[in-house]
């Protein structure tokens, strides 16, 4: 990609479906596949593309996603030109400490936005997973003439969701958006909430809409828009995992066991960058069992662990048993438990002969620092 593209991501999404997930971190700082962050993977993809400058912008509960980013090394954007730039919320006097939606998020921004010297924005949200570079995208919106170029993925699900922003649109044979409706299982593209669109037409849009008190960044903008602006759309054709319920957080995660995914998100030639975290080698007991699982470092397993994801420093004891499960850092499980479809938070402490069942679209969601 062109050097000519900055980045954005809104972090600041707010989902009350992840219910205790997020009462302490942002959706963007959630653990995934027992190493990463939701937040990683579309900021490597970003870097991946070549963009070396990139705003976040985050919301509230941040504290864990600032910690997690650092100072950007691990994405190699800790330079003194650009690099990571942290996008403090609420810094206007016009804002009186909360954000109204992202075009009032992006107004907030509005000094970054002015001084970067790139002329493109690729603007995101950081609750989706998905793999890739942005150079197709890119050319895509280029060769189109496009005002504003959006990702979007092919779905064949027939059920509504009306507790979740569900953008679905159409196209017609050019690329062009048709149409564009939350919540309409008609239409068979869904947004992935991932932006071209030029820097002066980006500001214009936003004050624009602020304005007229409009604070809606799809309706207010994209869909009061289709007639007036030439919108495309782009098919992001690879996985796509998307966070919006205690019960999607747990598909993703349970997607990483996946080999198709596996390879799609970290065999393709695309690196996804995060944090390390120095650990000792996980242990393994003699009378431990692990089947189709994925491992965090610094771990000791001496009980049963199947198709389940440990980050680091959880401790399975023996006669323990562990299946279809996510473990959150520095957990441990005594002898005796059973857990089945759980979600344990950081720092949960299962007592022995405990027991847990939930089940797929129901998990067990066990809060951080919880004694069960």
């Amino acid at each position: 990609m062109r050097k000519d593209v900055f980045g954005i991501i809104y972090a600041g999404e707010d989902n009350l479906n992840l219910r205790d997930l997020v009462n302490l971190r942002s959706v963007g700082a959630l653990p995934v596949g027992a190493r990463y962050r939701v937040v990683d993977f579309m900021l490597s993809n970003l870097v991946n593309s070549g963009i070396k400058n990139i705003g976040i912008i985050p919301r509230k509960n941040y504290h864990s996603l600032m910690n997690h980013l650092g100072s950007g090394k691990e994405w190699d954007l800790n330079s003194k030109s650009g690099g990571l730039i942290i996008i403090p919320p609420y810094d206007t006097s016009e804002n009186i400490g909360s954000y109204h939606g992202l075009i009032d998020t992006l107004k907030g921004a509005d000094s970054y936005i002015r001084h970067v010297s790139q002329e493109y924005c690729l603007l995101m949200g950081s609750s989706n997973i998905h793999s890739g570079v942005y150079n197709k995208l890119y050319d895509f919106h280029i060769k189109s003439g496009a005002d504003i170029t959006m990702l979007y993925d092919s779905v064949d699900d027939s059920v509504k969701n009306n507790n979740i922003e569900d953008v679905r649109l159409s196209t017609n044979e050019q690329g062009r958006v048709v149409e564009m409706s939350v919540n309409n299982t008609a239409h068979k593209q869904m947004n992935l909430g991932v932006y071209l669109i030029k820097k002066d037409l980006l500001q214009y849009l936003v004050a624009d809409a602020t304005s007229r008190g409009k604070y809606n960044f799809t309706t207010d903008i994209l869909m009061n828009n289709l007639s007036k602006l030439k919108i495309y759309g782009m098919e992001h054709t690879d996985y796509v995992g998307r966070i919006h319920s205690v019960a999607s957080y747990y598909q993703v995660n349970m997607d990483f066991l996946n080999p198709t995914v596996q390879r799609d998100l970290f065999y393709s030639g695309k690196s996804v960058y995060t944090r390390i975290r120095d650990e000792a080698p996980t242990k393994y007991g003699a009378d431990s069992k692990v089947k189709n699982s994925i491992i965090g470092s610094g771990c000791f397993i001496d009980g049963v662990v199947e198709n389940c994801i440990l980050f680091r420093g959880v401790h399975i004891a023996k006669g323990a048993i562990v299946k279809n499960s996510i473990i959150m850092q520095n957990s441990e499980i005594y002898a005796g438990s059973s857990l089945n479809h759980v979600i344990l938070d950081k720092k949960v402490n299962v007592r022995p002969n405990s027991i847990l069942i939930g089940s797929k679209n129901y998990p067990v969601m066990i809060p951080k620092g919880a004694n069960i």
